[in-house]
């Protein structure tokens, strides 16, 4: 290599630079920004013109898998975790069935128990959203039909107690870790949108190419609804009042290996919790306190999950790590007095997340493609 040959740009998220931009960058830039990596530059303390670089270089080597502003789908679709029961000789072709050709199933992931529990014989999970409007159990359905599942459960969120990744940051915190107060339980209330509203979120919602990594993210997609860069970013203000936005983030590929072998997690648990009935909303918001959560919600699972009523998410590279998390958790409801009358671990596998689909007009071309076809289609 030459004197003057360019060095290399660092893109794992190990590296102390990326860590702190990664830092900031996964779920620290909350609601609608004019300039969010100028933000990402002024919380981290990185350089703007190296926030840039580095995103874009952690993009182009898969490291950061999109760049893309979050809604808050809960407030603009019928949303629901689906657990279902599939034949094993079906499972694999379910999950791809589910995640190429189903834009309203978001996560998808095989999860399996450490022993048999109530519900381990649901070893398909998906986040499922539809258009308001329309039934979730409508879309199931179709789902149960095509894919050969033979069964399924709906398991809406009656509220949110935390919603964020942040996978770098939660790298160093403690078991027991937590907030000074209860996390606040955010409900689901479907947010009433003018056309205008929608256009301009249709267009923010879409991941940004590296191009547009840069001082102005949105001129493209102002271009795209049909109005000035100032219009598009004054609706976009006025959707994150109405709470529809959620943060702008770059996600890390956290489930498979970099291309030199480096995992930002090897596990994650889905916890459950049962706590006794009207108690949901106190023990969700002291789960919720505990920063490792990444996901945390009020669901009835029902008979065929023990009655469970809070779920939560906590990712990790050692699994012995993530049950003392779970530990301390269950011993902090003991403490605020909130008896744990039934708890167990989902352990997620094969793994496939993309943004959930939330047109209307999608949603009817998908029904309209799949109505006459006869199940499965495996």
């Amino acid at each position: 290599m030459s004197a003057n040959a360019p060095t290399a740009i660092p893109t794992e998220h190990t590296d102390e630079i990326n860590t702190r931009i990664l830092s900031i960058s996964e779920d620290r830039i909350r609601g609608f920004m004019r300039h969010p990596f100028q933000s990402i530059a002024e919380q981290s303390g990185v350089p703007f013109d190296t926030v840039v670089e580095r995103i874009r270089a952690m993009l182009a080597a898969g490291v950061i898998r999109r760049v893309r502003q979050t809604l808050l789908a809960n407030k603009l679709a019928e949303g629901s975790l689906v657990a279902w029961k599939v034949p094993s000789d079906k499972l694999d072709a379910a999950f791809e069935f589910m995640f190429k050709e189903d834009p309203f199933s978001g996560h998808v992931v095989l999860r399996s128990t450490d022993r048999e529990v109530s519900g381990s014989e649901y070893k398909l999970w998906t986040t499922l959203k539809v258009p308001a409007g329309h039934s979730l159990a409508e879309h199931a359905d179709v789902l149960k039909r095509l894919t050969g599942a033979e069964e399924y459960l709906l398991m809406p969120a009656h509220g949110i107690f935390a919603l964020g990744v942040g996978h770098v940051r939660r790298k160093t915190i403690e078991p027991g870790d937590k907030a000074d107060e209860p996390a606040k339980m955010m409900t689901t209330n479907i947010a009433d949108l003018t056309e205008e509203e929608w256009d301009v979120l249709l267009a923010l919602k879409g991941e940004l190419s590296a191009e547009e990594i840069g001082p102005e993210p949105w001129a493209d997609r102002a271009k795209q609804a049909n109005t000035t860069l100032e219009r598009f970013c004054e609706v976009a203000e006025s959707l994150d009042k109405k709470g529809v936005i959620g943060r702008f983030s770059t996600f890390l590929e956290h489930v498979k290996p970099s291309q030199t072998g480096v995992r930002v997690t090897r596990f994650n648990g889905l916890f459950h919790w049962k706590v006794p009935e009207g108690m949901q909303e106190r023990g969700g918001g002291e789960v919720g306190r505990h920063p490792i959560m990444t996901h945390c919600y009020w669901r009835e699972g029902g008979p065929q999950f023990g009655n469970v009523n809070i779920m939560g998410v906590v990712h990790g590279t050692d699994k012995d790590l993530i049950m003392q998390h779970k530990a301390a958790i269950d011993a902090h409801l003991a403490e605020c007095g909130i008896p744990l009358e039934y708890t167990n671990v989902f352990w997620g596998g094969r793994s496939e997340i993309k943004p959930s689909e939330i047109s209307p007009v999608v949603y009817r071309e998908w029904h309209a493609k799949w109505k006459d076809t006869e199940g499965p289609v495996l």
